[in-house]
């Protein structure tokens, strides 16, 4: 098939390249306040940008943000933008929640940081295990810290090395996670930088969805832990068939492996995040982004099992460092953020109202891809909304990857920051906060249908 003929998710690629040209002349046009203080501070900064991720949206140069707040942003050329990415779940509750802007206010005026605990951190601790369970707590500051920590206790209490990790799936960077399926083996992610050691050689990939592969690699008897989102988010989204869960659980016990679940992005779920909401029983559970509102913040819980055990190691250990812990872990500020998350953001009614917006953006995508003939799918995670080009539902990891069209991707992406929508940079993600309004839904709902349009006519 010749290159002016041939399809990227069921597009004409030279179409794509027709929208894509367009819309990038139109958004470079429309931000001259952008691109002139870009041009003229950006130089300090490698590749022009405080994080390398900020590249990643498909821009011809970042937004420039002025202010946040609910489900709205605004840039500094005076574009409103409805905001479907909230931070890539670091914002799902929406932007600044009052409880949370007036605790750190409040916090502000009696200390930022004094590695000592305080009466809002006992208060948080009860409030972790009523809304995710009985667990033994510890606060991290990024998510990535906590599943580090994680693998290092499930290593310990199991005296065992190796790990097992789902095909695509993404939790930080953690280095030992950082490995896929390559023709059946198991092999470092390409694109890594400065790695003291070979991922591969400690860990072991197997396809999300497929017990038996798993049971296989379980049987060795040498695996610490199993560490997984319960739907896999960091890819095109991929739901847990009926009973993988249940079978998860048996196989880990079974074999003495720990199982920790990373509810990071899941915690969009409901309330107490998947494993609440689907009555599942980890090990240890992770979380981190929304749970403080915004404020950097991560917690990660152990069972009263593995918290035994930890103790007991301790108590035998020689003296020394652990290798876990981070200085501005578990300062105050944290602690005023997440108590207010806690008890006045993260409730019953907030998640319904999540939901209830979500079903709407599912049902008005699934209409727009049945009534244009688009060859996509949608998939929905409680409050997570994603529109895949591709037919699905998908598997595991190795089709996920199959169907991620960046072309498409970023044409899509640019038209709808173009009419005033942001969604997820990564993949086509979209986050339903309670703050976000019905009129903001029907809008991006209606985008969606006038970019199908003019790629499917």
């Amino acid at each position: 098939m010749s290159s002016l003929n041939s399809l990227s998710g069921g597009v004409p690629t030279n179409r794509l390249r027709k929208l894509l040209a367009k819309e990038t002349a139109n958004y470079a046009r429309t931000r001259p306040r952008s691109r002139l203080a870009l041009d003229h501070g950006a130089a300090a900064w490698m590749d022009g940008v405080p994080m390398h991720w900020m590249r990643d949206w498909p821009l011809p140069f970042p937004i420039m943000v002025k202010r946040a707040e609910g489900a709205r942003l605004t840039d500094i050329d005076g574009h409103d933008f409805e905001d479907f990415c909230l931070g890539d779940t670091a914002s799902l509750f929406g932007h600044s929640p009052k409880p949370v802007a007036e605790a750190i206010r409040r916090q502000s005026r009696q200390g930022l940081t004094y590695m000592l605990p305080n009466i809002d951190a006992l208060a948080v601790g009860e409030l972790l295990s009523s809304r995710f369970g009985e667990f033994r707590w510890q606060v991290a500051t990024t998510a990535t810290d906590a599943n580090r920590f994680a693998l290092k206790v499930a290593r310990a209490v199991t005296e065992r090395r190796k790990i097992i990790v789902f095909n695509g799936a993404y939790h930080g960077t953690v280095d030992e996670t950082m490995v896929k399926l390559r023709n059946g083996r198991t092999v470092p992610r390409p694109g890594l930088v400065g790695m003291a050691a070979d991922p591969a050689s400690e860990t072991i990939a197997v396809e999300f969805n497929d017990l038996a592969a798993l049971e296989a690699a379980l049987c060795e008897m040498d695996v610490a832990a199993v560490i997984a989102e319960p739907v896999m988010t960091n890819a095109c989204m991929v739901l847990p068939e009926p009973g993988f869960h249940e079978a998860l659980r048996r196989l880990t016990r079974a074999t003495g492996t720990l199982l920790i679940l990373d509810e990071t992005h899941t915690i969009s779920s409901g309330l107490g995040g998947y494993t609440r909401r689907h009555g599942l029983l980890p090990d240890i559970l992770t979380c981190g982004k929304a749970v403080a509102g915004g404020v950097a913040a991560a917690v990660w819980g152990m069972t009263e099992d593995v918290a035994s055990r930890l103790s007991a190691q301790e108590a035998e250990r020689e003296p020394g460092h652990t290798g876990m812990g981070t200085t501005l872990s578990g300062n105050p500020l944290q602690f005023a953020a997440l108590r207010a998350t806690l008890s006045e953001v993260m409730t019953k009614g907030a998640y319904q109202r999540m939901e209830s917006g979500a079903k709407r953006l599912e049902k008005g995508l699934r209409l727009v891809i049945k009534e244009r003939d688009v060859p996509w799918h949608v998939v929905r995670c409680g409050a997570r909304v994603e529109f895949i080009c591709a037919p699905g539902p998908l598997r595991n990891g190795t089709e996920a990857e199959e169907a991620y069209q960046p072309l498409v991707e970023a044409a899509v992406h640019l038209s709808l920051v173009n009419r005033g929508l942001l969604i997820a940079p990564f993949h086509n993600m979209m986050l339903v906060s309670p703050v976000t309004r019905k009129k903001q839904i029907d809008r991006l709902i209606d985008a969606f249908d006038e970019i199908c349009a003019e790629l499917f006519r």
